[in-house]
């Protein structure tokens, strides 16, 4: 699969997942919390499979040395 996740997305991500995990550990907001556990993963893997689907990118399509 190809990235589709770009940069301050994947940073929003990752911070956001890992808020509500550890939210969710320290019972703060109950067992939904653990649905961090999402956005973290497609953050940390770089591919979302919803922008799949809806035909979406946040990252650059450039590559670095490509003309």
């Amino acid at each position: 699969m190809q990235a589709n996740v770009g940069t301050v997305d994947r940073i929003l991500r990752i911070v956001i997942g890992l808020a509500l995990i550890g939210l969710a550990a320290t019972g703060r907001i109950g067992v939904w919390g653990w649905i961090g556990v999402l956005p973290l993963l497609t953050g940390i893997v770089r591919v979302c499979p919803a922008y799949s689907i809806l035909g979406m990118k946040t990252c650059s399509t450039s590559k670095p040395g490509a003309k």
